[in-house]
């Protein structure tokens, strides 16, 4: 579960980069019960679940701040566009 965690969290992180949002809140949540599991599960494996953990609660609080910024600057765009009309 370590490693699903971890791919899980690059893929969101990656995700939250281009602009899917969604998605990559969607992945990063995921990847934050199968870290939180892996964790628990395998004390072998500690570091890697450890690591997914991280990049998953990364990617998730990169997806909400980058939607909630690009939600303020179409509100901003929206705003200037009616005041011109």
């Amino acid at each position: 579960m370590g490693i699903a965690s971890l791919v899980l969290g690059i893929v969101g992180v990656v995700f939250s980069f281009i602009g899917l949002y969604l998605p990559a809140a969607i992945i990063g949540v995921v990847g934050i019960i199968l870290g939180a599991l892996g964790r628990k599960r395998t004390p072998e494996k500690k570091g890697m679940a450890t690591a997914g953990l991280v990049l998953s609660i990364i990617a998730v609080a990169l997806a909400l701040i980058t939607y909630i910024a690009c939600m303020a600057c179409v509100s901003a765009a929206n705003s200037a566009i009616n005041s011109l009309a």
